[in-house]
């Protein structure tokens, strides 16, 4: 979830072929029409294994796991918006260079972006792009979706919107099998789901609509969490109350997307104050990087949001509340595969809190469950250290 996550980029300490491998400068191009369409292809890494180890090193992560080198590519498929109607979105896809034809798949679900640059797809320094490669070089293929309105997708990000946090990964997954297949290479219906922040939430969204049949072909196939807002309504309400870092950054962000997809206000002056509501929703069009947002708004929400919609956020009703109920409930359902969470206790962004909801939640339906304390370290700092962890249990599944 996290505007923390954003330096993870390398910018910023805030918040995924005809029958020969795609040319580095080449694109395979589609006409769109089903969901999971693959519309164009780009090669934008090819790494040996020394280099691949290198990247994780730069990334923070630890490196031997890395095992075989790796090719990785944006990808634009077909997917749908928020309302159903067709639309693009892009995605990061890397296929470990180890000969296999028949691979395990990782879907990665990134955190909280704000600019569309600073996805998979684009960015070669994101914390994402090394995740991706860090799964691809224990040989697995790997989807890590930019999300609706990210990396090369048009529009503006709905951000927590739950219909479309589950359709495009899936239509992603769907774009990654049909990819790999102009290669010869197959990958295995069950979907290995990782995710880091808002991709916490995202992961056992993502997961809960496999399992329900979301897919013809992919079935659910292992669940592991890292530090996700599992409990958004507390989240947020923390949010107004400026008791998490950055608090006027990520209720912004999430009052904006929420207003543009399920309507929570009437116009901007509502809900910001003078002179923000004339700003604010532009600052928020994924053209601007974090630092710029950071720099125009004010450091708490006492200052950038009116007490009256402030109060909306503590005690929310109507269309606010429906939103926050849902987001509430992603670990409430038994997934029919063990679900790992991974969480920090020195986490100030996203509290430990919410990794002992999601399990309270998951022990409630009587789901198999385990929680990982990755150590008295930041938000940032916590996906570094489950990431090795996770691809460790990904690789043995």
């Amino acid at each position: 979830m996290n505007f923390a996550r954003l330096m993870m980029s390398g910018a910023l300490a805030l918040v995924c072929l005809s029958t020969a491998p795609v040319a580095a400068s080449a694109s395979a191009r589609t006409a769109p029409s089903a969901r999971g369409t693959v519309v164009s292809a780009t090669q934008v890494e090819k790494l040996d294994k020394k280099q691949v180890a290198e990247r994780l090193k730069a990334a923070g992560l630890d490196p031997a796991q890395a095992t075989y080198g790796v090719r990785a590519y944006r990808v634009v498929h077909t997917t749908v918006d928020p309302y159903g109607r067709p639309t693009t979105a892009s995605q990061l896809v890397a296929l470990p260079d180890n000969g296999e034809r028949n691979l395990r798949v990782v879907s990665w679900l990134h955190g909280t972006t704000v600019y569309r640059g600073d996805v998979a797809s684009m960015n070669p320094a994101a914390t994402d792009r090394a995740a991706a490669l860090l799964f691809a070089s224990t040989g697995q293929a790997v989807s890590a979706p930019d999300y609706l309105g990210l990396g090369k997708g048009p529009g503006h990000h709905p951000y927590g919107y739950p219909r479309a946090t589950v359709s495009a990964p899936v239509d992603a997954l769907r774009a990654t099998r049909a990819f790999a297949a102009r290669s010869d290479r197959r990958l295995d219906r069950r979907v290995l789901i990782s995710g880091f922040s808002q991709g916490g939430p995202a992961t056992m969204m993502v997961g809960r609509a496999l399992q329900q049949g979301e897919d013809s072909y992919f079935r659910l196939g292992a669940l592991a969490p890292i530090a996700g807002p599992y409990h958004l309504s507390a989240f947020e309400a923390a949010a107004a109350d400026d008791r998490i870092r950055m608090a006027s950054l990520y209720l912004a962000y999430f009052a904006i997307a929420a207003d543009r997809f399920t309507g929570i206000y009437d116009s901007p002056a509502e809900a910001f104050r003078e002179p923000y509501d004339q700003q604010v929703e532009e600052l928020f069009d994924g053209d601007h990087k974090p630092q710029e947002i950071a720099q125009a708004l004010p450091p708490t929400s006492a200052k950038l949001f009116t007490e009256a919609f402030l109060q909306k956020v503590r005690e929310p009703t109507g269309r606010l509340e429906q939103l926050l109920t849902a987001l509430d409930s992603t670990c409430d359902w038994k997934p029919a595969v063990p679900v790992h969470i991974f969480h920090g206790k020195g986490d100030a962004d996203v509290s430990f809190d919410n990794a002992l909801y999601c399990q309270r939640q998951l022990k409630a339906r009587g789901a198999t469950q385990s929680l990982t304390d990755v150590g008295d370290v930041d938000h940032n700092m916590s996906v570094r250290r489950a990431l090795p962890q996770v691809a460790e249990e990904f690789a043995a599944a």
